[in-house]
């Protein structure tokens, strides 16, 4: 299937644009700069084409944190496979030299390349995309995830510039096999080595993952979906309203999945929170 990355600084409202773009609350959205940090693909159509959007984590080359260069690698990652780049800037805040920073990487890609000024949310606001030519990535196109203004413009632009066909379209009885458990029992790692790829950031901080990531592969020919999800605390452990959410995506890839690999930690041994884990995959019927 086609893909298009979606990329850019932190907070520019990406996952917020990737719902509305689907139709669907699928992206983890919040206030807070930094909840998307892996790549999340997520099936979207327009005008009879059939594609896939990579919501990617927020872009700061210039931030020196070792999870910001982590997160960069992801979105240079997502390059490698994309059809399309949409960069999405914040026109409320203008132009930042991260976005710059970006843009310089993406100039040096081959593909086609659109610019996505967000929170234009009303008419007034338009002119304000003007600012982002000076990126060097063509015309900017005003947009507002949150109330839907220029969305349907964006779509006929990305469609517009995919290649023709289809790519590898799958097959609708491909096997979902998710990855579930306590946080940091080592998921990230374990899909990492599936599927031979740093496709998951791992870090030695609980929380790392903040969503569901599907990855399509093909192991010995069998086409596969392979779900790393974030990690699933007690309720009551469960503290703000990010890892809520969180919780119930990973819950509802469980329901989406045919096979679940429950994750534990041998330090601690088999806990009470695995037993429930395992047991929210036998309802599910995994």
């Amino acid at each position: 299937m086609r893909q298009v990355a979606i990329v850019g600084f932190p907070n520019v409202g990406k996952s917020s644009l990737v719902n509305r773009l689907t139709g669907r609350r699928e992206a983890v959205v919040h206030e807070r700069a930094g909840i998307t940090r892996d790549r999340k693909h997520l099936e979207a159509e327009w005008n009879g084409r059939t594609f896939e959007l990579v919501d990617t984590g927020g872009v700061d080359a210039l931030d020196p944190d070792p999870m910001a260069a982590a997160i960069l690698d992801q979105v240079r990652a997502s390059l490698l496979t994309a059809d399309v780049v949409v960069m999405v800037v914040d026109a409320k805040s203008g132009l930042r030299p991260g976005d710059a920073e970006l843009a310089d990487i993406l100039r040096r890609w081959k593909g086609p390349k659109i610019v996505a000024a967000n929170k234009i949310d009303v008419g007034k606001d338009i002119p304000a995309a003007s600012e982002f030519y000076g990126l060097g990535l063509g015309e900017p196109m005003p947009v507002s995830a949150a109330q839907g203004l220029g969305t349907g413009d964006l779509l006929d632009k990305i469609v517009e510039a995919l290649p023709e066909g289809d790519g590898d379209p799958g097959a609708d009885d491909v096997l979902r096999l998710a990855i579930i458990g306590r946080p940091n029992v080592g998921k990230s790692t374990m899909f990492n080595r599936l599927v031979g790829d740093e496709r998951t950031i791992v870090s030695n901080v609980a929380g790392t993952t903040r969503d569901a990531i599907d990855l399509p592969i093909q192991i010995a020919g069998r086409d596969l979906v392979i779900v790393d999800t974030a990690g699933m605390r007690r309720q009551s452990k469960v503290s703000e309203s990010v890892e809520y959410y969180t919780t119930l995506r990973s819950q509802r890839a469980v329901d989406r999945a045919d096979v679940a690999i429950v994750v534990c930690d041998a330090a601690d041994g088999v806990t009470a929170q695995d037993f429930r884990i395992a047991e929210l995959a036998m309802r599910a019927g995994c």
